[in-house]
């Protein structure tokens, strides 16, 4: 079941590959329709699996034991109350390089486990490693939980001390892991390394949450009025996103008036009034559990903007739109934040974190920052199939208001692809 599929064939009774510069053009219908089954489901789960096998033998592990929900999600397809297994742990994975895939979690998840070709097993012997299931017994639990894995490693990878990639399933269980004898290791370079190229099918589940999003920018675009409040207005990209199929927001990043400046203040009960810049970065997870990263803003009328605002938002436009010619197949990432564009004087001391990161199922590998001579800077190489937000924050140190700008962005051999199509405020960018 589990043999590697030749992802670049057709498939009978498929719909057929597309290359990554088709699917960056194309947005597939939300619901599945019978003329136009665009999305090959399977091929979408088992070009993801594949990667992480790949990965899991080229960083030299036998096998990985997997906990987060997303990533649990990306291997296998499985969605089980995401939210929740964020902070109480319930379901994992076992992935071998070779054999088959287990699973355990509750009964919700098994339901769904036991219908994808991703999963070998589904097991219902799930061992409590949460303190709020487990209590006081925990540790004892987590010695369960150790020889549990222990039996599938044996069975599955042979006998003897075996490398396993394991992640956030907690200290007393890496630590009963460890005590029968197995190298452990943070998975986090092997989920990277597979996640960064996304097939064409990622592509187009991709493009239906950035769909999603962009309803929920026009929804607060028409709804924009002096007297709501804040959090009023955000409410509008909440229901798009539910409405759309999709699954939560990973923050509330919405401020309005002063509260653009300095960034990164969540949406409040401040009332935004006439003449304020509102300012959003929607990060949202939706369809199929594919992340949209886009930011824009708005000027609340009735008036004109004021030359100021104009400029900031001329600046941060600047900004990302020379940012993004930058991302290229084959550059360094040092090439990249040597040669990015510079803010005037005043305006550039305020940067955001990174002026670029990567995407998939929400954010992850790389951040790339402004300056290789960072001391948190790491190098790295773009590739074609890599997702990557460019990012701009243009707010003057004191001042009173700033734009946050930011554009998602396909890497392909034949140059950068922006995804987000939703369009630039003309009455805020100077002429």
């Amino acid at each position: 079941m589990n043999d590697a599929m030749d992802y670049s064939q057709p498939i009978a009774g498929k719909p057929q590959p597309l290359t990554l510069e088709q699917a960056a053009w194309i947005t597939p219908p939300l619901h599945a329709v019978d003329t136009e089954g665009m999305i090959d489901v399977p091929r979408l789960r088992r070009y993801r699996q594949n990667r992480l096998r790949q990965q899991i033998i080229e960083q030299g592990l036998d096998a990985i034991i997997l906990a987060e929900p997303l990533s649990i999600r990306y291997a296998t397809g499985v969605r089980n109350c995401a939210l929740f297994q964020m902070h109480t742990l319930a379901g994992y994975l076992f992935i071998p390089a070779e054999g088959p895939v287990t699973y355990f979690d509750s009964v919700p998840g098994r339901e769904t486990g036991s219908q994808l070709e991703t999963i070998d097993e589904v097991r219902g012997d799930i061992l409590p490693l949460s303190y709020m299931f487990a209590g006081h017994r925990q540790q004892e639990w987590a010695r369960n939980w150790g020889r549990q894995m222990n039996d599938l490693i044996h069975a599955h990878c042979g006998q003897g001390s075996k490398r396993i990639g394991i992640e956030r399933t907690g200290f007393h269980a890496e630590t009963a892991l460890a005590d029968l004898g197995h190298g452990l290791s943070d998975v986090a370079p092997v989920l990277a390394a597979a996640r960064k190229i996304k097939s064409p099918e990622e592509i187009l589940a991709m493009n239906l949450t950035v769909a999603v999003a962009e309803n929920g920018m026009t929804r607060m675009r028409d709804k924009l009025r002096n007297g709501m409040m804040e959090q009023e207005l955000w409410a509008h990209m909440w229901a798009s996103l539910i409405e759309g199929g999709g699954e939560w927001l990973d923050y509330r990043l919405l401020a309005s008036g002063e509260r653009t400046n300095p960034w990164q203040q969540e949406a409040s009960s401040r009332m935004i009034r006439a003449g304020d810049l509102v300012v959003f970065d929607c990060g949202m997870v939706g369809p199929f559990s594919y992340g949209a990263d886009i930011s824009r803003a708005y000027h609340c009328g009735p008036g004109r903007p004021t030359d100021e605002q104009r400029q900031l938002y001329t600046l941060a436009w600047t900004e990302v739109m020379a940012n993004t010619q930058l991302m290229q197949a084959g550059a360094s990432f040092a090439e990249i934040a040597a040669n990015r564009h510079i803010l005037p004087e005043g305006y550039g001391e305020q940067l955001y974190p990174c002026m670029a990161h990567g995407l998939g199922m929400a954010d992850e590998w790389p951040a790339i920052l402004h300056s290789p001579d960072h001391p948190e800077f790491f190098d790295g190489e773009l590739e074609a199939g890599m997702v990557i937000c460019v990012e701009s924050y243009v707010g003057k140190v004191g001042g009173i208001e700033g734009v946050k700008l930011e554009d998602q962005v396909l890497v392909t051999e034949g140059g950068p692809v922006v995804l987000s199509r939703y369009p630039f405020e003309e009455a805020l960018l100077l002429t």
